[in-house]
């Protein structure tokens, strides 16, 4: 079978949002080649982790690269995919030039088409994110390897609200905890609770297709052996009691999910979202807010944020 690459040149705020409308339109795989993500790496706080000379990137925007099996009849497929892509602005997402551009992919060259985009990130001390067909030995007895195809969801590690909910996953979770994994992509975030100790884990997308490459993920990882995965629209019909909420999606669709995930958090109890632009803070404060959350902390890097909300606990009278 013979595939086609579709490439769309954007700008970091979009990547996630044209990932899921190639995905939606019947791609096979997404790959994300972002330079903030170099810039985000080698300047913030998190930087020791990686030498961006040390590896081929994008230097400017972002590019989405999307591939489709010949099943699809792309000339039909495509102006939808660029019709969605132009109404982005519409949610105050800048997608640079969206320019889309099409190039076929022998079956002979089709893994090397879309592999070379992924390598081993050290997303902290204590989590690196390793592709599935690649060798890595762990550097310290500590370390706890995430193994991913990420071909098929996005949500890999590299990007900025992947990185940052990873992040404060790793700092709020103690043990034990049931958790509830809310447009879980390509079950990266599940698997990483696991590894931080979480108890009973939840993992629910819209997308069939995140919920197979997220089954297909959690696989790979022993350790996240039982996670359950279901298809879901957001916290709908969901009455899970919870410890931790964890949602990394647009900032439109986490003001639709909060007053479900303040109704099955117990005194206490947090809620992790990330896919913010800092333009579109504000809104996430009101609305979290006025249903009761209180913020505990805050996770940037550059213009992206994860914030950690807490339902309250009541003074005893």
């Amino acid at each position: 079978m013979n595939w086609t690459e579709v490439k769309v040149i954007t700008e970091t705020e979009a990547v996630e949002a044209i990932s899921n409308i190639l995905m939606e339109a019947g791609a096979s795989g997404v790959s994300i080649e972002d330079a903030q993500d170099l810039i985000n790496y080698s300047e913030d706080k998190f930087g020791e982790y990686i030498n961006k000379e040390e590896i081929e990137h994008v230097r400017e925007g972002a590019h989405v690269i999307a591939y489709f099996p010949e099943t699809i009849f792309l000339p039909e497929v495509l102006p939808v995919i660029k019709e969605q892509i132009a109404k982005l602005p519409e949610y105050g997402l800048n997608i640079g030039s969206g320019e889309v551009s099409t190039n076929e992919v022998a079956e002979k060259n089709w893994e090397t088409a879309w592999k070379k985009y992924y390598h081993p990130v050290q997303v902290s001390r204590f989590l690196t994110i390793v592709p599935e067909w690649e060798s890595y030995e762990p550097k310290h007895a500590d370390e706890r390897i995430i193994y991913m195809d990420p071909g098929m969801a996005f949500g890999t590690g590299t990007h900025p609200t992947t990185f940052l909910t990873l992040h404060a996953l790793e700092s709020y979770l103690r043990g034990g905890e049931t958790l509830l994994d809310v447009g879980t992509g390509s079950g990266i975030l599940s698997i990483a609770a696991k590894h931080f100790g979480a108890g009973d884990v939840y993992a629910y997308d819209l997308d069939e297709v995140a919920v197979a490459s997220a089954q297909q993920n959690i696989d790979l990882n022993p350790v996240a052996k039982d996670v359950k995965i279901a298809p879901n629209d957001l916290l709908k019909g969901i009455d899970i009691q919870a410890d931790v909420i964890v949602a990394n999606i647009l900032p439109h669709i986490i003001l639709l999910m909060i007053e479900d995930a303040w109704n099955l958090l117990p005194e206490g109890g947090k809620f992790i979202v990330s896919g913010i632009i800092t333009e579109k803070e504000p809104s996430i404060m009101e609305k979290m807010t006025e249903v009761g959350f209180s913020l505990q902390q805050k996770f940037q890097q550059q213009d992206w944020l994860a914030l950690v909300f807490e339902k309250p606990v009541k003074d005893e009278e």
